[in-house]
């Protein structure tokens, strides 16, 4: 059985303190410098990739990022394992842990991700739950921090009070950064995570607020991200979503009220013309695509950090 002592798991971006994550972002610039820096670091180790969603980002980078660091992921798609219906979370978790050095779960529910955690031996990766997404926020902070260092900086997340949302104010809590979201009215972000992260953010001294007005949102905003207005499991939802969402479209004349370096970010994929126009993720000011390779760096620098 493999099994670590010592075994940490990142089910929330706040499973690391401060510094760790600080340390995973000079990591993370070591290998965006030169991917193949630690080509051995996790020879012989290998993951399993548990997606119950399917991903193209998530899936591609972590199994590029094990095979940098000389390692192995095997992918368990949505067909192939059935969680709590073919076979128990548990049993699930506790066969994998005999074969595997690590999981990366891609859930639906975040009690299941939580459950994988609980009864494996090895570290757990939430690659995404529909609360929240540690590593996508990881990535996003880190290409932050690549513009702007120390600098005070204002965040405006314009959009679904989402998975994304929610990783994003608990990070930007702990490393001190202002963030600013506004959402329809009733689309806001979950009440226990909004005062977790004000907690952090009192400690940091940086801002939270949450509004339902785009346009004060933005204003003399640094960075500008969105994200879908219909995730995945909502698609019931579709026409609804779209007629609510549609005064909080990123269009160029909602980023002209921001900073004209602002940063236009975006967790991907995108649906193009509907959070935001094709003009402006496709602008000079666009980091999405460096965005989606960031992630895949602090990615290689948590597997570092969970499984050797």
């Amino acid at each position: 059985m493999r099994f670590y002592m010592a075994k940490r798991d990142l089910i929330s971006i706040t499973d690391f303190k401060k510094q760790e994550i600080l340390g995973l972002f000079k990591e993370a610039k070591k290998f965006k410098k030169n991917p193949f820096c630690r080509k051995n670091a996790l020879s012989s180790k290998s993951i399993a990739l548990v997606f119950q969603k399917p991903s193209n980002r998530t899936r591609v980078s972590f199994e590029v990022g094990m095979v940098d660091l000389g390692g192995h992921a095997v992918y368990l798609g949505p067909d192939e394992l059935k969680l709590g219906v073919r076979e128990s979370v548990k049993d699930i978790a506790k066969v994998l842990s005999r074969y595997l050095d690590g999981i990366v779960a891609r859930t639906f529910k975040h009690e299941d991700v939580v459950a994988l955690a609980k009864f494996s031996t090895v570290p757990v990766i939430n690659g995404l739950s529909e609360l929240l997404h540690p590593c996508q926020a990881l990535g996003d902070l880190f290409t932050i921090d690549n513009y702007f260092g120390n600098k005070k900086i204002k965040i405006a997340f314009i959009g679904d009070g989402n998975n994304v949302l929610h990783s994003l104010l608990l990070g930007c809590g702990m490393l001190g950064r202002d963030i600013y979201a506004a959402t329809p009215a009733g689309c806001g972000p979950k009440k226990e995570i909004l005062k977790a992260a004000g907690k952090l953010a009192a400690r940091s001294k940086s801002t939270i607020e949450i509004t339902h007005d785009a346009c004060e949102c933005v204003s003399n905003a640094d960075v500008i991200y969105t994200d879908v207005w219909v995730s995945m499991g909502h698609e019931a939802e579709r026409e609804k979503r779209i007629k609510l969402f549609k005064p909080f479209q990123v269009n160029k004349k909602l980023v002209s009220l921001a900073k004209k370096s602002a940063l236009i970010m975006h967790c991907l994929p995108a649906h193009r013309g509907e959070e935001i126009t094709d003009e402006v993720i496709d602008s000079k000011n666009s980091v999405v695509y460096e965005q989606a390779e960031n992630r895949m760096h602090v990615q290689k620098a948590v597997l570092l950090k969970l499984i050797k």
